[in-house]
């Protein structure tokens, strides 16, 4: 894994470019630790920081590759990880293409010459990477299928900027670090990720499993890949033993792929259902002998209450682990450490976002940094949720019935956090961004994508349209969270479902297979059946951990207290007034899917905006 910036100017490069390149390149630096690259043209620098995973001897970048029948030359700045390099580096040697190094960096580049932006079609991974065609004088940004690899860019007349992460293009000196009022609507929505968008005001996003072309005549964004297609297929025949047997097979070639490393490597195992599927699957792949590292989060002071999701993930992920002879390691955090304002400030610097988790991001930063002292890679069960639905809001009447992303359905099992959300605006701003219209365009635009089957049930239909929806609006937020903080702390996280095979397969399969007998995510289950004990197999969906330590909630008041009594400068212009009483700061903390979300949205902001500082346009 890596961070990718550049600037390509069609009419030639202005002066300072190459400076301007490797200020983005070293804004990104926490990405890639291991070395760093900058290539310049009269059109075009390219820069590349190095999180060495595969040949780390033989890995710079960006790579150059002459094309003398062009009297061209193509140049590659890649982020990511092809599975399937090994595979297109024998078909690319039959091609008559030669290559001196191990990494997947040189194959992706034969490929883009072998086939151009159709090698995209050959592509079995998750990635980022630009290409600039010096004879075409063109540059191509791609992206891959899900959209785990993030790809920022910004157009400014002749001029394409882009960068990984949006810090990245705000480095340059001419971006100016600006929200408008769909940036506000975004920052206001935080569970809702709108493909393609950002929240600062010029910087958009490649979307996922597509490619962007850059050139004389403008630019032009395809899709290559879209969930989509797979939804508009009907449902497979067969019975669900024989479906448990396809997503087994397909798994287990899945998990195959992704061990490949030349670095140590290992899981995150929360004592969930996904992460100990990919665990045991880990297990099976790398043999009884090779050790194995699994990690899991805990909290210090939840030992006394044995129902709470901290215990329960604690015990469940040492039955896992004790049943596949990990190494485990149970990262206990405490409150004081979660609550450090440094740390805090470090997550939301990895994200660029004042969104309002709290715990759940410190812990997960401070999770990778653990992990990072023993691996620089490490699989996760992240997205198993999205395609096989298992959140509640699958099957919750309420939330299933809405006219709206279920997920943010005004529902008591959700916590109500959009309209709490909304509650924190000043009213002035809820009547300028009207974020009930923006849901609403967005819903209606999201499903008017869809061409489902006629012969699908109603319940069927609707089962389709929320896992487009989960899949395209919501997972994207946590992949983002998974890789800004887990590329904060140096650290690989590969997501195996969301391999684009896997997920075409699962999201066409009927209900009764994806919940058999009332099961969440029953064809999973089956597939994975003794490989893990049965109190993990058949455990039910349960969420992220929070601190359960009482002490959390009250040192979060005071120092929102403290923030409150000295606030920075326009942060009225963001929150009511009603909010940043400072007396209101000791009257309770809200609960829900968050705890104390409305103390952590206000901490975070207020330290957003002193980090960033952004005006208001």
């Amino acid at each position: 894994m890596c961070a990718i910036s550049g600037l390509v100017d069609v009419t030639g490069r202005t002066a300072g470019a190459t400076d301007a390149v490797a200020a983005m390149n070293d804004a990104q630096g926490h990405r890639g630790p291991d070395g760093a690259g900058i290539w310049s043209s009269s059109q075009a620098v390219l820069g590349h920081r190095r999180l060495a995973v595969i040949d780390p001897e033989h890995g710079q970048q960006p790579r150059v590759l002459p094309l003398p029948e062009r009297r061209g030359e193509l140049v590659l700045t890649y982020n990511g990880e092809l599975y399937n390099f090994r595979e297109l580096r024998a078909v690319l040697r039959r091609a008559g293409h030669g290559f001196t190094t191990g990494t997947d960096t040189e194959v992706l580049l034969a490929a883009w010459a072998q086939w151009g932006p159709r090698a995209v079609e050959h592509l079995n991974g998750i990635f980022a990477f630009a290409v600039w065609d010096s004879a075409a004088q063109e540059v191509w940004l791609v992206r891959d299928h899900l959209g785990v690899k993030p790809l920022h860019y910004h157009r400014d007349g002749s001029r394409l900027l882009f960068a990984s992460e949006p810090k990245g293009i705000l480095a340059h000196p001419e971006v100016a670090t600006a929200l408008d009022a769909d940036g506000l609507r975004l920052l206001s929505l935080p569970l809702l990720k709108v493909p393609g968008t950002s929240p600062f005001a010029g910087i958009e996003e490649v979307p996922p499993g597509s490619v962007l072309r850059f050139g004389r005549d403008g630019t032009r964004t395809t899709r290559y890949w879209s969930l989509a297609d797979a939804l508009a297929t009907p449902e497979p025949a067969g019975s669900p033993a024989a479906a448990a047997d396809e997503v087994r097979a397909l798994l287990e070639d899945v998990v195959a792929r992704q061990t490949i490393s030349d670095v140590p490597l290992a899981t995150f195992l929360s004592g969930g259902l996904d992460s100990s599927v990919i665990t045991a699957l880990t297990r099976e792949h790398l043999g009884a002998d090779a050790e194995l590292r699994t990690f899991s989060v805990d909290f210090s002071d939840a030992e006394g209450d044995p129902g709470s999701r901290t215990a329960q993930d604690r015990l469940h992920a040492r039955l896992a682990a004790d049943h596949l002879r990990t190494t485990h390691h149970n990262v206990v955090l405490d409150a004081d450490a979660l609550l450090d304002p440094a740390l805090r400030l470090e997550g939301i610097r990895a994200r660029d976002l004042p969104n309002g988790f709290g715990d759940l991001d410190t812990s997960l930063l401070t999770l990778c940094r653990r992990v990072k002292e023993h691996a620089s890679v490490a699989l996760s069960g992240e997205a198993a949720d999205e395609v096989l639905g298992g959140y509640l809001w699958f099957t919750l009447p309420e939330a299933v019935g809405a006219d709206t992303f279920p997920w943010i359905a005004d529902t008591p099992a959700h916590g109500r956090l959009h309209p709490r959300q909304q509650a924190l605006l000043p009213e002035r701003l809820r009547k300028e961004l009207d974020l009930d219209a923006f849901v609403a365009d967005e819903y209606r635009s999201a499903l008017a994508s869809l061409d489902l089957p006629d012969s699908l049930s109603p319940s069927a239909r609707r089962q389709r349209e929320i896992t487009y929806l989960a899949t395209t609006y919501f997972l994207p937020l946590l992949l983002d969270r998974n890789d800004r903080l887990s590329m904060a702390a140096g650290l690989e996280a590969r997501v195996p479902f969301c391999d684009h095979r896997l997920v075409e397969a699962l999201v066409r399969l009927p209900e009764h297979v994806r919940r058999g007998a009332g099961r969440e995510k029953a064809v999973l289950r089956d597939a994975i059946g003794t490989s893990l004990p049965t109190p993990v197999r058949e455990r039910r969906k349960s969420p992220y951990p929070t601190s359960p330590d009482p002490r959390y909630a009250t040192r979060l008041r005071t120092q929102l207290t403290e923030v409150l009594s000295a606030p920075p400068d326009d942060i009225d212009a963001y929150l009511d007034a009603e909010v940043l009483r400072p007396d209101r700061a000791t009257s309770g903390a809200g609960t829900g899917l968050v705890s104390n979300y409305e103390a952590e949205v206000v901490l975070n902001l207020a330290a957003w905006l002193e980090a960033y500082r952004p005006a208001l346009v």
